[in-house]
């Protein structure tokens, strides 16, 4: 335990750019650091941490909401209810459940975290099948602290918490036997999502495995029913940035049972990757240090007016956190990427609603509303990486908005001495 009545709020620390670090961008391939006439990639600041920091109030409560998330999907797809809850297409639950019960294992999640340097993070959403960002956070930043190092600009006892691609490349390595072919598949023409597949892939070669990259939309399914890249391999392990969301309403959905292909991020992750994850966990880890009250709306509807099955249990809940939901609330759709279709509402009022409407149409669940620190105008939101069950790094992205959306910037970090 610790006591954070003594700990410093995070600090955020000008410092000079590299002088050629977009020449070197361009030669590893990160086209997009820059995006819709926008900074993404922004060093010209930093957010600096103390190790107690990252290892008491990000690195360990996260390896804890991962395993708390593990417990979520066993009871999720055990659960008839749940699993309509949300809305996880009728004609593939079994998919979801089977790959669940016969232990398909898991490569990476990113969660989403609040926090001010002071503790205990919040968990705002748990980004477990589809997370991009990775290769600045485990390639690029750690460049950069080497060589802000190198040039004096950081002290040289400088360290960042980033063993991400090692950890990678061990997961890997304990997963599948040494020259095992691997596929990696994302949308062409996406930059940002080829290169976490090619992040991915390159840490699967590091650990002595073959990996094969096809886009998307030229994989095809053989007269046997097996799944073919755009040169006719078979494809036994396939790593698709392709969210489960989507896939399980793709009419190739009816294909992946049949296959024999392996999954990754396996089917179970889509009941992890949905919001609607956020009130099962509160439901069953109610006053947990690192989660926010959260509810499903039909709930709090049903819980209102005293209808439904679940209504007394719901309304008690509800209302030991009436008070924090009253004084602020977030409403989300259990679908939703990049802040879309989500409205902040404080003490009766709305204050803030993203632009982007694109998932207004799916159910929604009411998450207690806590603000992100201030830094010069933007608002922090930290990225804590898990591989396997355990955590392994972080990034740091801002935006202006209290909504982190599309064009919010990813910043370096690092542990100072």
């Amino acid at each position: 335990k610790h006591d954070i009545s003594q700990r410093c709020r995070m600090k955020k620390i000008s410092l000079p750019e590299r002088p050629q670090w977009r020449d070197h961008a361009q030669e590893v391939g990160f086209t997009f650091a820059d995006m819709h006439g926008e900074r993404y990639w922004d060093e010209t600041s930093a957010y600096a941490f103390s190790l107690s920091q990252i290892a008491q109030d990000i690195e360990d409560p996260s390896t804890e909401l991962h395993s708390m998330c593990r417990e979520a999907a066993a009871h999720i797809t055990a659960s008839e209810e749940l699993m309509d809850r949300l809305a996880i297409p009728q004609t593939h639950r079994d998919l979801v459940a089977q790959s669940w019960r016969k232990g398909e294992p898991e490569i990476y999640g990113r969660f989403d975290l609040a926090y001010d340097g002071t503790g205990p993070a919040k968990l705002l959403e748990y980004n477990a099948d589809t997370p991009t960002s990775l290769y600045e956070t485990a390639s690029f930043q750690w460049q950069w602290l080497e060589d802000q190092m190198a040039a004096g600009t950081l002290a040289p006892d400088s360290d960042q918490f980033n063993g991400l691609h090692e950890a990678l490349v061990t997961r890997f390595a304990a997963l599948f036997a040494p020259e095992t072919d691997l596929h990696f598949t994302a949308a062409a023409n996406t930059p940002e999502d080829y290169a976490t597949v090619e992040a991915m892939a390159w840490a699967a070669r590091e650990a002595g495995l073959g990996a094969h990259y096809c886009d998307l939309e030229k994989l095809a399914v053989s007269d046997e029913g097996q799944f073919l890249d755009d040169q006719d391999r078979v494809i036994g392990t396939l790593f698709k940035l392709y969210p489960w969301e989507d896939l399980l309403r793709d009419e190739y959905a009816a294909h992946i049972a049949p296959s024999g292909c392996l999954f990754l991020e396996p089917a179970w992750k889509a009941v992890l990757s949905n919001k609607g994850l956020l009130p099962v966990l509160w439901q069953m880890f109610e006053g947990h240090p690192n989660l926010l009250p959260a509810f499903f709306e039909a709930d709090i509807k049903d819980a209102i007016s005293g209808h439904g099955p679940a209504a007394p249990h719901v309304a008690k809940a509800f209302d030991r956190a009436a008070a924090q939901l009253a004084a602020g609330h977030v409403t989300k759709p259990i679908l939703s990427r990049e802040g879309a279709s989500i409205t902040i509402h404080q003490h009766g009022q709305v204050i803030e609603s993203s632009t982007n409407t694109a998932y207004s149409q799916h159910p929604r669940i009411i998450q207690a509303y806590t603000s992100l620190p201030q830094h010069d105008g933007f608002r922090p939101v930290i990225g804590s990486w898990i591989v396997g069950q355990t955590c392994a790094g972080m990034g740091v992205r801002e935006d202006r908005s209290r909504i982190t959306q599309d064009l919010s910037r990813f910043k370096p970090h690092f542990i100072t001495p």
